[in-house]
């Protein structure tokens, strides 16, 4: 797999009054704006060519894109988030998604889905059951990539916000796993690279065409991506981990 483009959401002012349980403050939204750029930056010196999209400042959380659409190699499927106030988000990233992919489906109610809670492994997708994504969202979800040559399976959560808040998948038949996944039989067949619990963070974990972005301020995780052989970038992302967001979050690549 290589990713050849990205799309991304330039955080608004109305960021600071996002949706949160981390309890570690309210961001620095001057901060987060140049975490933003740090990150669009790192994209780019992975090859991936970046579109940003302008501020949603009505939304709050817009700026964790990724939850918003599922984009395959075979067609891309616009979510129904699950917290109501961030519903709003997907018609603005639709128009951008339909200028890049002429097949474009929808999540449906009653089904609710972010895409957070959507790990690609090759062809297969693990859906995440949790608070945002409920049976029918991902049933619709696994319907749709049926539809095109692909697959899908959930994954019950039992603590973490979104599925890819504690396991990301590295390429290489390989997993950052953090929590509750460290022991689920689902992954048991990868080789798997154990996040401690003091860092559980860094389990949001984004390879990018052979390097790998990781939080900064994790240096046990750092060590054990890099020693597994990955070429590894942190960068900061205090103020979206504010909010419950990671690196995957801030954008959609494809």
């Amino acid at each position: 797999m290589r990713f050849l483009r990205a799309i991304v959401r330039e955080p608004g002012p109305s960021l600071v009054h996002g949706i949160t349980s981390a309890n570690l403050g309210v961001p620095d939204y001057d901060l987060a704006l140049r975490q933003h750029r740090a990150y669009v930056e790192a994209l780019t010196g992975c090859g991936v060519r970046v579109t940003a999209m302008p501020a949603d400042n009505e939304h709050p959380d817009a700026t964790f894109v990724e939850d918003t659409a599922l984009l395959t190699p075979r067609g891309a499927i616009i979510m129904r988030p699950g917290a109501p106030t961030r519903r709003g988000e997907t018609a603005e990233v639709e128009k951008v998604v339909r200028e890049h992919f002429t097949a474009v489906e929808r999540v449906e109610a009653p089904g609710t889905a972010d895409a957070g809670d959507i790990m690609m492994v090759g062809d297969h997708y693990y859906i995440g059951l949790s608070g945002r994504t409920n049976l029918s969202g991902a049933d619709q979800i696994i319907s749709i990539l049926e539809s095109h040559g692909l697959s899908g399976s959930t994954v019950p959560l039992d603590h973490m916000l979104h599925l890819k808040s504690g396991v990301s998948y590295l390429e290489n038949h390989t997993m950052a796993v953090a929590g509750e996944f460290r022991r689920r039989r689902e992954f048991s067949s990868f080789q798997l690279i154990p996040v401690d619990d003091d860092e559980m963070y860094a389990a949001n974990s984004l390879w990018i065409n052979g390097r790998v972005l990781v939080a900064a301020g994790f240096p046990k995780t750092e060590k054990a991506i890099s020693n597994a052989g990955y070429d590894v970038v942190a960068l900061d992302v205090s103020e979206f981990r504010k909010l419950d967001g990671g690196l995957s979050c801030l954008s959609l690549r494809f």
